[in-house]
């Protein structure tokens, strides 16, 4: 017996090395191929949130295609009136871009003269020289090709929704019938369908609470493109750490300069978001959450890295998402659960997960 424990434990380096060398196989093919994983990862999140209505309204009598129907119309009525409001505020914003860049170039300009009439060696027409590109007006067609990227995406990612979503109703009837002794794969994939839907469908609503409270504070406190700013709000609440802080800048930055506000109204909307954040962020979601479903602040920040230089901007998006996913599905086997706990807020284990744990080699408790 010691002689197979000690066998075991000159193995773990072998282990780690081979671990580590298909990880970085497996990264850099995600880099290579993230055109083509960003718009399928977001269908498959999307897809596993729009089942739980699915079943909830198969459990109200409909069938399971009417209600896979029924659930996607809801949903694409609900994001072409987001969709059409948006549109409508960033057109309208686009609009008045001019006079809010003339105002902030005079603030900037202001805060430069103050500096340098207080002895600091600075000369503004040196520095503003730094910032001045030659040709103006190249930033027009780079947004709206960005804009025309998106609009592509999204259809690509609806078109991979609907088929997604059809495709998992009969899911576990083809897992049965792809494996041998299907009862373990489909308990344990059951459990880890579970726990991602849960973790979706809390963020998804703490970041819709989070962008309509946004929007009622702009409202309230008077800043220009309320409903920009919460969807903003919604969009970066997905971004660890910083997507709060980054969503705040441009309202604040706004009413900073704005003809009716100024910096008692701009500190007034900080203080909101501030306020916002810390409530939904750090008291209400880990409740509803749980420890189970948390991650270390430092490896949050790192999955923000990480995933933000392998996909981009989405992947900045996606980084909480992608990491809890990955948690989730390494808490739902034995042999891999000792990772998953690495991976969290570091909370002492209950007595029942150490039971559960006692036939596992000492290294993965």
């Amino acid at each position: 017996m010691s002689k197979l424990s000690d066998e075991d434990y000159r193995s773990v380096p072998l282990n780690a090395t081979l671990a580590l060398a298909a990880l970085v196989v497996i990264i850099a093919g995600m880099k290579a191929g993230a055109d083509l994983l960003v718009p399928l990862l977001l269908a498959i999140f999307i897809a596993v949130v729009c089942t739980s209505p699915v079943q909830w309204l198969n459990r109200c009598g409909l069938s399971m295609r009417m209600s896979a129907f029924l659930t996607l119309m809801v949903l694409l009525g609900f994001i072409s009136l987001i969709g059409l409001l948006v549109v409508n505020s960033f057109s309208t914003f686009v609009t008045a871009l001019p006079d809010i860049e003339s105002r902030l170039y005079e603030q900037y300009w202001n805060l430069l003269n103050a500096l340098s009439s207080r002895g600091l060696a600075i000369n503004p027409d040196q520095i503003n020289s730094l910032f001045e590109g030659e040709d103006e007006g190249s930033w027009m067609p780079a947004l709206l090709g960005q804009l025309g990227n998106l609009f592509m995406q999204s259809i690509i990612v609806g078109l991979l929704v609907i088929f997604m979503l059809f495709e998992t109703l009969n899911v576990r009837e083809k897992v049965s019938r792809a494996l041998e002794n299907p009862a373990p794969s489909l308990k344990r994939f059951s459990e880890f369908s579970l726990t991602l839907k849960r973790y979706l469908a809390v963020k998804t609503m703490i970041s819709l609470a989070t962008g309509a409270l946004v929007w009622l504070s702009c409202v309230v406190v008077g800043v220009d493109f309320p409903l920009l700013w919460g969807v903003l709000a919604f969009a970066l609440n997905f971004i660890p750490n910083i997507g709060s802080a980054l969503a705040a800048i441009p309202p604040v930055l706004l009413l900073l300069v704005s003809q009716d506000g100024g910096a008692f109204q701009a500190l007034l909307l900080a203080s909101a978001y501030l306020v916002i954040n810390f409530v939904l962020g750090n008291l209400i979601e880990p409740r509803v959450m749980g420890q189970a479903l948390g991650l270390s602040t430092f490896v949050a920040f790192l999955s923000l890295v990480v995933w933000g230089w392998i996909f981009g901007a989405a992947g900045m998006l996606l980084s909480v998402v992608l990491t809890m996913t990955l948690k989730i599905a390494l808490d739902s086997h034995p042999q891999t659960r000792w990772i998953a706990r690495l991976l969290g807020p570091g909370k002492r284990r209950v007595k029942d997960d150490r039971a559960s744990d006692a036939s596992l080699p000492p290294w993965k408790r």
